[in-house]
């Protein structure tokens, strides 16, 4: 056959990163501090509950395709919960779609929201999945840089540069706070200028939120609660994070009801419904106390902070992340330049794997020297990998 096999929109990704850097920890023995998983699992009574929802033979066969009633009604108690002061909430019969975790989520929503040739504006880096869902909806993805400044040790947003970036053929803003992979959080003065060009523009933005209980430093501030941007915002969130069940797939879409109604139509091209058992599970997971969000949020604290100490004393540069459990590194100061290179030498010099920043970039120059490690482990596997980095 003449014609290549992949759809040329998606030659370009080929390969994920992720899955050649976790192949290459296996075959070294490294410690993994490049894929964002945890090492632990969550909560046992959350672990119980699916394995109740199985015995029982609930979500067995397809459930709901929005999802079930229960879940749904806790994703909008969730909000009304967390977000219930700054007037959000949402009715769990025509605001809440449950989808196969946030990725589904983001590919479903560009996909119906997108015509071919719009354009989607992105802060770059961003997640790699991204970049190929915009490519496969047929958009064009316009990337907005966050800027390193090496003086901060953070990553600013030039909110001149977004507004320069907005043409008339902008159909939407995609936002990630916190943000992966720079762990920023963006300000509340940042919102507000997002949302004013949101709705100047009369531009559809989709907030990818699944950090959102995260936070170290500021605080989570859904777009969507900024004025004139319920109707105009699909906010994704998704219990992976959050209750450290990576595996079970479980995100959800809040939106105003025709928003939704577009999502939905085409994840149920997608994965039609998915996680059964999982969703009866999420739903008790969504009512736990408060203490258990305070608990994750200072475990990780601490966490980002032995791996942020003992990455500055091995000689990078580290920008301490102000939310999610990534850091961002400069590996300028070791003498090197090239993320890709010093990545894949990596787990034979430290036996350790991380993660090229410059994935992440369609300026690959900007993100070349840039390296990101998770410290979403262990703290005896954190300061392993610490004193493994002293080596370089």
């Amino acid at each position: 056959m003449d014609r290549p096999l992949l759809n040329r929109r998606l030659a370009e990704f080929g390969t994920t990163i992720f899955a050649e850097m976790s192949a290459l920890a296996l075959r070294t023995g490294s410690i993994n501090l490049g894929q964002g998983f945890p090492d632990a699992d969550g909560p046992e009574e959350v672990r119980e509950a699916a394995v109740r929802a199985l015995r029982d033979g609930r979500g067995n066969q397809y459930p709901p395709g929005p999802g079930i009633p229960e879940l749904r009604t806790a994703v909008a108690a969730h909000q009304e919960r967390f977000y219930g002061h700054r007037g959000l909430s949402y009715d769990p019969d025509t605001e809440v779609l449950v989808t196969a975790g946030a990725t589904e989520a983001i590919a479903a929503s560009l996909l119906a929201l997108l015509e071919p040739g719009d354009e989607v504006i992105a802060l770059e880096p961003y997640y790699d999945s991204y970049a190929a869902c915009i490519a496969m909806a047929g958009g064009r993805r316009v990337p907005v840089t966050l800027h390193a400044d090496p003086e901060s040790a953070t990553y600013r947003l030039d909110l001149d540069e977004l507004r320069d970036a907005v043409t008339d053929d902008t159909r939407l803003l995609l936002l990630n706070t916190p943000h992966n992979p720079t762990g920023t959080v963006l300000t509340r003065a940042e919102l507000t200028a997002i949302a004013e060009l949101a709705v100047e523009r009369d531009l559809l933005v989709i907030t990818d939120e699944v950090y959102e209980h995260l936070v170290f430093e500021g605080e989570h501030l859904p777009l969507a609660s900024f004025p004139g941007m319920r109707d105009r915002t699909v906010t994704i969130g998704s219990a992976g994070k959050t209750f450290s069940f990576t595996g079970w797939k479980v995100g959800w879409v809040t939106a105003a009801p025709e928003l939704v109604s577009a999502v939905r139509s085409a994840k149920q091209f997608l994965t039609f419904v998915s996680a059964g058992p999982f969703q009866y599970a999420v739903v008790e997971a969504l009512a736990l106390p408060d203490g258990y969000y305070t608990g994750l949020r200072d475990d990780l604290r601490a966490k980002r902070d032995i791996l942020a100490t003992g990455l500055a004393d091995a000689g990078f540069q580290v920008f301490r992340p102000a939310g999610t459990y990534f850091i961002t590194t400069d590996i300028r100061p070791l003498g090197e330049k090239d993320g890709f290179a010093f990545c894949r030498a990596l787990p034979e010099r430290a036996g350790v794997v991380a993660i090229p920043n410059a994935v992440f970039y369609d300026h690959k120059d900007r993100g070349a020297p840039y390296v990101r490690f998770a410290f979403c482990k262990s703290v005896e596997l954190l300061e392993e990998a610490a004193g493994r980095l002293k080596r370089l």
